[in-house]
């Protein structure tokens, strides 16, 4: 009987004693929680919103205050393990994986897969890197080893961690202000658009631009492109290019076709002049035979029937009717030469025909 009583008195004195310990436990946290301002210890510390220099690198915020993002963080108890980063990986990352050991046993013949496809032939080193990631390199990866003593001394199989490579940031895409057809004489501003995700939104890029193969502003940390007066030789076709500071990520945008319209102007009629008619060979003046057609009259300004290429409106229509004119010109002459050998022919075969009717 006596030794229940004091069973039951431990009992409770030990019931007692963890409630304690339990409320004090949960008095610090809540009182760390609610540090003021910088706190710093060996393993810890805090910091209020108007702390940080950076807010874009809060993870979540409660009450003012603003923490890191969270990791997982996995304890095992394998013989062999395959450790990875914990944060996100990007392109453009260094990626380091390590063949853990346990109790970090030494190991041999070592061998990196990813998606069950080795990496490499077996050999001692424990860690594989890639200097510069890129999102093809994202997959399952593992690796084994054989324990060497005092380990169990057979080939052991970590297993497969996913390794995930995000986007650092999209393809850019230029955009033109106000239009990609502007108007000649005003500004027009190319624009490289792409974005960093939040987790990098500190690092910087870099921004080129080109017009048909050729460099029209070299890398400069502005994304947009000036141009204070259009004229139609700034049309073509444009593309921009971003790329990261250290040239290991590069992206290219579409091309976009500018085209530049001319200035407006009111239509008016041309002042050009009038081809001026071809003059006739010297000695070429046509002379009218009997029974042969006369060459056709050549128009002019005071035939009522024929309107003058000043009152054409049209520029081309004008042209047009200058090259008929002189074409026409040109005939006249011509019929001009042939008339004349028609009559030189017909004077030489004259004697001939009287002598042939005396006969």
């Amino acid at each position: 009987m006596k030794l229940g009583c004091v069973l039951m008195a431990r009992a409770l004195h030990l019931s007692l004693v963890a409630f304690w310990a339990a409320q004090t436990l949960l008095a610090a946290s809540f009182k760390t929680l609610q540090c003021e301002g910088p706190v710093h210890t060996k393993e810890s510390s805090c910091y209020t919103e108007d702390d940080l220099t950076n807010p874009r690198e809060a993870g979540f915020q409660i009450e003012g205050y603003t923490f890191s993002e969270p990791f997982h963080l996995i304890v095992s108890y394998d013989w062999l393990i395959l450790q990875g980063p914990a944060k996100p990986v990007f392109e453009g990352d260094p990626l380091v994986l390590r063949c853990q050991a346990w109790q970090d046993w030494p190991l041999t013949q070592v061998t990196f897969y990813r998606d069950g496809s080795a990496l490499g032939p077996p050999g001692p080193n424990r860690e594989f890197s890639i200097a510069v990631v890129q999102e093809a390199d994202s997959g399952h990866y593992h690796c084994s080893g054989i324990f060497q003593s005092p380990g169990p001394g057979s080939p052991e199989t970590a297993s497969a961690v996913a390794i995930t490579v995000q986007e650092l940031f999209p393809a850019p895409i230029l955009r033109a202000a106000p239009s990609a057809e502007p108007q000649a004489g005003g500004p027009v501003t190319l624009s490289c658009q792409t974005e960093l995700p939040l987790q990098r939104s500190s690092a910087r890029l870099l921004f080129s631009f080109y017009k048909d193969g050729r460099t029209v502003r070299s890398r400069g940390l502005s994304s947009d492109f000036q141009i204070p007066t259009a004229s139609e030789g700034h049309s073509g076709s444009y593309w921009c290019e971003a790329t990261t500071e250290d040239n290991h990520i590069w992206k290219q945008s579409p091309q976009l076709e500018l085209r530049v319209q001319g200035p407006l102007t009111s239509a008016t009629p041309p002042t050009s002049n009038p081809a001026p008619q071809r003059s006739a060979a010297p000695g070429a003046a046509p002379v009218e035979p009997p029974g042969l057609l006369p060459p056709p009259p050549t128009p002019s300004s005071e035939d009522p029937g024929f309107s003058s290429p000043l009152g054409m409106p049209d520029p081309h229509l004008y042209h047009q009717i200058g090259l008929l004119l002189k074409h026409m010109q040109d005939v006249r002459v011509l019929l001009g030469h042939l008339v004349m050998e028609l009559r030189e022919l017909s004077g030489h075969q004259k004697p001939g025909t009287t002598k042939a009717a005396a006969e």
